[in-house]
């Protein structure tokens, strides 16, 4: 290969152009109206306008993806993740049009996007599933009739459903009346299909997922495990490698039932199988159960990248090229601990609300063991049409507790003025402790109640701090530029020193 085409945008597009500048390869980038002035855009040796803001008119276009392809000469398309990463019909399209696809099959895709087919297919693969149905959901007097069999609480989940889309927890009949509708109504706006299941909820499970990769001539390894029980709306924001209670011998255990999902779809490139995992039982084992597969790059694979010392986005090209995978099983070591936080644009007081806006100033942190995929810079305005995300800031340490100090030193150094982000509540995340024990699952945020441990809103300096600027600067222009010791100014000199660095970037 000597040029691939991103099909997606911001810190991830970045992350696949710097691998393909590892290894040679032209990057070309595509980007939409709203992301002209992008770092992905900056950073690619070429780059195509694909239309407007709204993804469904750009992003989310396969024709338009194409023919960037196509224009540009590409010899591949890598489609990052979200978007058009795990449509069955964009990797089909690519083969049709002689482009590689950087991925899967589409056949695995289509497989283990549909929710209900791939439990069938795990269950016929002797992969643990949570009791469950195998079929869609007719009508809320079938999943009243499921939930009376297996039990309450129950969850509905959309059958083509992600990122928490389509999903009601239920803990009586009448709770589970309403939220079928309300799931099945959710369902058909999100993904444009009402199809809804039912499956038994965990009461504070954990969610451990394994990174798999396979190539084109059956070779497949699993690179050991990501906790990822920190979460927000169903969403992760929060990630480590190794997970706290998994030992040798159940990793194995882990790593086997996702080679057993990833061998029933014929899986190459790299995957990763989701578990949920629950309490010990009396045997002092703890169950675990097929979640779903994700059939792309992950956005936690930093953390398995940096314990590992694989670099999954090369790996991928290097499997989509044809090549076999250069390591066996027995070949893969875990060494240390990494932990990722996501970086968002959002407002943590606020119920984590997206809160897009522009970049005054940026001060990322660095140092031993840190590592930053970000795709922004200072002045870049984030668009309100994606997810705000601004980076994803990654700790590594000789252990858990190394890796924990030296992210708790990164979130301190880092300063981004202009917006709001979620970067307070991993301060107080980091330091509960609750997690410096590992006591993790999916619901921590909420078992904790550590919302309510967040430090009263900070009051925001900006408009005074400028008011203050420029009240100084009127001064000094008025009285003849009086020296910095004057009562007038001697207060503000900070405000001055801020306003000058103000006044330079315009």
């Amino acid at each position: 290969m000597k040029r691939i085409l991103i099909a997606n945008r911001g810190e991830i597009a970045v992350r696949i152009i710097r691998a393909c500048r590892d290894m040679g390869i032209s990057p070309v980038a595509v980007y939409s109206q709203a992301d002209r002035e992008a770092l992905h855009v900056k950073l690619a040796d070429e780059a195509y306008e694909i239309g407007p803001p709204a993804s469904s008119q750009s992003y989310l276009v396969i024709e338009k993806i194409l023919d960037a392809a196509s224009r540009s000469g590409a010899d591949a398309i890598h489609p990052g993740y979200g978007f058009l990463s795990e449509k069955e019909v964009f990797a089909q399209a690519c083969q049709d049009a002689g482009v590689v696809f950087i991925g899967p099959s589409a056949s695995s895709i289509r497989l283990m996007g549909d929710k209900i087919a791939s439990r069938r297919a795990m269950k016929d693969s002797g992969v643990p599933v949570i009791p469950g149905t195998e079929q869609p959901l007719a009508s809320a007097d079938e999943a009243v009739q499921v939930a009376d069999r297996i039990g309450y609480p129950v969850m509905l989940k959309a059958s083509a459903g992600g990122g928490g889309k389509g999903m009601r927890v239920a803990e009586t009949e009448g709770e589970l009346r309403s939220a079928f509708e309300q799931a099945r109504s959710e369902a058909q706006r999100s993904f444009d299909d009402p199809t809804v299941f039912i499956e038994k909820f965990l009461r504070h499970p954990r969610h451990i997922e394994v990174q798999v990769l396979g190539d084109r001539h059956g070779n497949r390894v699993f690179l050991g495990e990501r906790e990822c029980s920190i979460q927000r709306r169903h969403q992760k924001i929060v990630e480590e490698c190794p997970s706290p209670i998994v030992d040798e011998e159940f990793r194995q255990r882990l790593g086997q039932a996702a080679l057993k999902a990833a061998d029933a779809v014929d899986y190459f490139s790299a995957g990763t199988v989701e578990m949920l995992v629950d309490s010990p039982d009396d045997s002092g084992q703890r169950p675990f159960y097929f979640l779903e597969m994700n059939t792309r790059l992950q956005v936690e694979h930093p953390v398995t990248e940096m314990v590992t010392g694989i670099d999954l986005v090369k790996e991928q090209i290097r499997v989509a090229a044809g090549e076999r995978l250069p390591f066996r099983q027995e070949d893969i070591r875990m060494r240390g601990w990494a932990i990722e936080c996501r970086i968002y644009a959002e407002d943590p007081f606020n119920g984590f609300f997206p809160a897009p806006g522009r970049i005054l100033t940026l001060f990322e942190p660095a140092g031993p063991g840190i590592r930053n995929d970000s795709g922004v810079y200072p002045g870049f305005e984030i668009p309100i049409h994606y997810d705000p995300m601004i980076s994803k800031l990654v700790a590594f340490g000789d252990d858990r507790r190394q890796a924990i100090g030296r992210m708790q030193r990164a979130l301190r150094e880092y300063r981004i003025a202009g917006i709001r982000t979620n970067l307070p509540f991993f301060e107080v995340l980091l330091a509960h402790q609750g997690f410096l024990e590992g006591d993790l699952s999916t619901d921590f945020i909420e078992r904790f109640e550590l919302m309510d441990k967040l430090a009263a809103e900070p009051e925001d300096e900006t408009i005074p701090l400028l008011a203050a600027a420029i009240d100084c600067y009127l001064d000094r222009s008025r009285n003849g530029r009086p020296q910095p010791q004057s009562t007038e100014c001697s207060s503000k000199s900070s405000a001055w020193r801020e306003f000058g660095r103000f006044r330079n970037r315009l």
